[in-house]
């Protein structure tokens, strides 16, 4: 591909996402065909398609088969997904429970300290997704949490937390395979909530905390067979116990 195609795609990509602003579309809402596009913008349908391919690689539109092109959960996000990273290992799963460590047990003091019951209520609904997993989607509304950090009443924290689980899918999921005791994660997730609605600061941010080291500690104890595709990272922690890093 020459670079004027590629700049070409691009351009097109980009007014792509102005058509989704403009006409208000947001995730789950139909786009125009690629024909349509095509005719729209007097280009090839295959130039529409690259620039689609791109736009689906971030998470902003999203194909489904036999049913057409619709938007994607991505179309906000400050954060991208880099769909040529490199698989996950268990090196890649632990810098996402670390990084939530940082961010999530300050997360849930602000909310215990916002306590907005509107919030409130929506996250003890969510606490039921550990016994009822919310199939393969990572990004549903009440994923507990994304709702956690909702509750905080800061936008751009609940952003943040929900584009690192989307952008990390891959780790998120393996997460959910190797801390998969559900009755615990729910019992965990309930009394994170119950702090939150009592107002309690500190202890919504020690439960978190706790919650988020029991899951480190899962992840490194697991067995990561390595994937002869994805070669392990000389610098991957994997024989080393990574339990004995900083809490």
């Amino acid at each position: 591909m020459s670079h004027n195609e590629v700049s070409l795609s691009e351009r097109l990509a980009d007014s792509i996402v102005a058509i989704i602003r403009t006409e208000r579309l947001g995730p789950g809402d139909a786009l125009a065909s690629s024909r349509d596009l095509a005719r729209r913008f007097e280009v090839t349908t295959p130039t529409v398609r690259e620039a689609l391919r791109r736009l689906e690689a971030m998470g902003v539109v999203e194909f489904r088969h036999g049913s057409g092109t619709y938007v994607g959960p991505g179309i906000d996000r400050r954060l991208l997904a880099n769909p040529h990273l490199r698989g996950r290992s268990r090196a890649s799963v632990l810098e996402l429970v670390e990084a939530r460590l940082v961010l999530e047990p300050a997360i849930a003091a602000a909310a215990a300290r916002a306590r907005e019951p509107v919030a409130v209520e929506r996250l003890a609904a969510a606490t039921d997704n550990a016994l009822h997993p919310p199939g393969d989607s990572l990004r549903v509304a009440l994923h507990f949490h994304v709702t956690l950090a909702a509750a905080s009443g800061n936008a751009l924290l609940r952003e943040a937390v929900e584009a690192l689980l989307a952008v990390r899918a891959p780790e998120q999921t393996e997460i959910r395979h190797r801390y998969n005791d559900r009755v615990r994660d729910h019992a965990e997730h309930v009394a994170i909530f119950t702090a939150v609605r009592d107002g309690d600061a500190d202890e919504a941010e020690r439960l978190t905390r706790e919650h988020l080291i029991a899951i480190r500690d899962a992840v490194a104890a697991a067995d990561f067979p390595e994937d002869p595709r994805n070669p392990r990272d000389p610098a991957d922690p994997a024989d080393p116990d990574p339990r004995g890093m900083p809490r």
